[in-house]
């Protein structure tokens, strides 16, 4: 069943219930139910490993005791059995020191609900998803590639103006940023996951031993304040080994006071893509200092983003060309981002690698804490050749940074990559929106002085071709003498 029909079973299986509307609603009720066939099938594991191990999901509610059977209870049975008992007692479950894994347990089911209405299609959805055994590392590998389809394909942008990041963009950010074993990894706005789950299997290929797994389980952080994304970011954790995902919340990273956060919150690593175009809830700008004020939720991440870095962390971030050019409080911001931090690389990414969801053209902003910018390196992402633009079937690859990666540690002035001093920076009051000089675009051409250039060399020709005639016609003329 694993494989590209997996999802599509389901989808079919879900449609036939009148009680899920649309793709938002299939993901939501997919993702309760996979949640907890992963805990269980992790948490039968850990038994096994462990015979002192107890279990975060009270032993009436785990998949094996209700849903693994496939003649297993169906029909209005089931939906009273999910309905009234497993909601209501999960939602309220007793959080215990002892076994951090409730906390996670109880907030994934704090918001989340079942829509469907129809045991008996319920009970066929169940048995699809019995097919999968999460400790089986084939079916985990087939899985992970469901588990980004589905994402890829079910995902839209928010009208909080969260956009999901496509997997080569994470893979880029969190190479050159390079998380290493031990150091704090964090994204505050971390949607289903993507950057984290990219250092999960970064700096995983560093542990060799039990302490050092346990070193990286401890090191990654993440927030996420909507709930499906949240449920999403937790159940991707656990697929990726964080067997007490604890340090990834759900909350509202802005919702703290900017004073408030102090040494023990800060970071080595921020990887993040934060919601553009979107407005914070109101009051949540007056948690930040008076000049950074604004409402424009990607600014004030970026304020938090400087704060939280330790002195030498490093940051890999994507932002809009908003930014970069914006003026006001923005302009406080880069000024401040400047002097606190080096921002040595901005990748120009084309305005479509975030479509189908906004065609708003985007950077990848890197920068380390600690020492003020001198110089800022730019490199223009182009699209492929032949490709008119990005979309859904057809996302940005992973290749397509192979060249930038060969640049990286060698910079040199090309035509797609240029260098501008802080002088010229501040000249330009922060407008950080610097084109690449070092090509000509055609719309910046003057027609009637492109066609006076022409008519002048045509002339010039005729010129020299006139001359060498007349030279020729003069030697002929000495030779028949």
């Amino acid at each position: 069943m694993l494989g590209s029909g997996f999802i599509k079973s389901i989808q079919n299986e879900m449609r036939k219930d009148n009680g899920v509307d649309g793709d938002a609603q299939r993901l939501s009720q997919l993702v309760w139910l996979i949640f907890l066939k992963i805990m269980d099938d992790n948490e039968q594991q850990k038994e096994f490993l462990d015979k002192d191990y107890v279990p975060a999901v009270p032993e009436k509610y785990r998949w094996k005791n209700w849903a693994a059977q496939e003649d297993g209870i169906t029909g209005e049975k089931l939906l009273n059995f999910i309905n009234d008992e497993l909601f209501p007692d999960l939602k309220n479950l007793e959080v215990k020191q002892s076994n951090r894994r409730t906390a996670v347990v109880r907030e994934v089911f704090a918001e989340s609900s079942n829509f469907m209405k129809d045991g008996t299609q319920l009970r066929k959805v169940i048995n699809i998803i019995n097919g999968i055994n999460f400790n089986s590392s084939e079916d985990r590998h087939a899985f992970g590639d469901i588990y980004e389809t589905l994402l890829s394909s079910l995902q839209s942008a928010g009208n909080a103006g969260e956009f999901y990041t496509p997997r080569a963009v994470t893979k880029f950010i969190i190479d050159r940023i390079n998380p290493k074993l031990g150091e704090k990894v964090f994204d505050p706005a971390a949607g289903t996951g993507g950057f984290l789950t990219g250092a999960i299997d970064h700096v995983r290929k560093e542990a060799k031993t039990a302490e050092d797994e346990k070193l990286l389980q401890q090191s990654i952080y993440g927030v996420e304040w909507k709930q499906l994304p949240y449920s999403l970011l937790v159940t991707n954790m656990i697929f990726h080994g964080i067997e007490e995902p604890d340090n990834i919340r759900h909350d509202d990273t802005l919702s703290r006071p900017y004073i408030s956060y102090g040494p023990n919150d800060y970071v080595d690593v921020i990887a993040a893509n934060p919601p553009f175009g979107g407005v914070v809830k109101d009051g949540t700008e007056k948690n930040f200092p008076s000049s950074f004020r604004t409402k424009e939720t990607a600014d004030l991440f970026l304020i938090l983003f400087i704060r939280l870095l330790k002195q030498g962390g490093r940051a890999g971030i994507v932002l809009p060309d908003g930014f970069l050019f914006g003026e006001g409080a923005k302009t406080r911001i880069k000024e401040h981002l400047l002097e606190e931090c080096n921002l040595h690389t901005i990748i120009r990414l084309p305005g479509s690698v975030f479509a189908p969801y906004t065609s708003i053209a985007t950077n990848l902003l890197f920068f380390t804490k600690g020492e003020p910018t001198k110089d800022v390196w730019y490199y223009e992402h182009r699209l492929p050749e032949g490709v008119k633009a990005y979309n859904k079937t057809k996302p940005i690859r992973v290749e397509e940074f192979d060249s930038i990666k060969e640049w990286w540690d060698n910079r040199t002035e090309s035509e797609v990559a240029w260098k501008v001093s802080i002088d010229d920076i501040k000249k330009r009051n922060y407008n950080l929106d610097i084109k690449n000089p070092n090509i000509i675009k055609v719309d910046e051409l003057n027609p009637e002085e492109v066609l006076a250039d022409y008519r002048a060399k045509q002339a010039e020709v005729k010129n020299i071709l006139d001359k060498i005639k007349s030279e020729l016609t003069e030697a002929l003329s000495h030779h028949d003498r």
